[in-house]
């Protein structure tokens, strides 16, 4: 049985496995995107994402255990002064995996592993989905205010006792 042990040997040893992700974490950090295989990048994410929550507490202790895992004195460096920064008020979720197909050779499924705060093409349309109204899952939810007194004031703007009251609901209905 295979209880409690969950780790993708990705088939190496445990020290090749130990070196690869440390190259690759400080690769993902100076660069802020590394092509690898998928397998790699989940591995990978799970890896680095507890590195970065350690960068945010700028301390020696934290500095040099970051030192530990990475063993590249100019990645450690950039982590702390650059990318802590960036992602100082970002709860967690800091890497993105977006697939991008399978590699020609042994058609290994590929993808691109970056750094959330650094894609500037994601932030710009997440920034303005974000500017739009609030939604919500249920089915016959409340309105909101400004729904509630668009809807009510057609209502009150058609004439009670006219010939053409049909006219006048049609051209409100064309108004809204």
């Amino acid at each position: 049985m295979r209880h409690g042990k969950k780790i993708n040997h990705l088939g190496r040893t445990a020290s090749h496995r130990k070196a690869m992700l440390s190259n690759m974490a400080a690769s993902l950090i100076l660069h802020k995107r590394v092509s690898t295989t998928v397998a790699k990048a989940k591995a990978l994410r799970k890896y680095v994402e507890p590195l970065l929550t350690k960068a945010k507490n700028d301390t020696t202790h934290s500095r040099r255990t970051v030192f530990a895992y990475l063993q590249d004195k100019e990645s450690v460096k950039e982590l702390f002064d650059q990318v802590a920064g960036k992602i100082a008020n970002r709860p967690g979720g800091y890497t993105r995996i977006l697939k991008t197909g399978y590699r020609i050779g042994d058609n290994a499924e590929m993808c691109v592993i970056e750094l959330v705060d650094y894609n500037e093409d994601m932030q710009s349309s997440a920034g303005t989905a974000a500017t739009g109204t609030k939604r919500t899952r249920r089915r016959g939810g409340k309105k909101s205010s400004d729904e509630a007194t668009a809807s009510a004031a057609p209502a009150a703007e058609v004439p009670a006792n006219t010939e053409s009251s049909d006219d006048a609901q049609t051209e409100t209905k064309d108004a809204e």
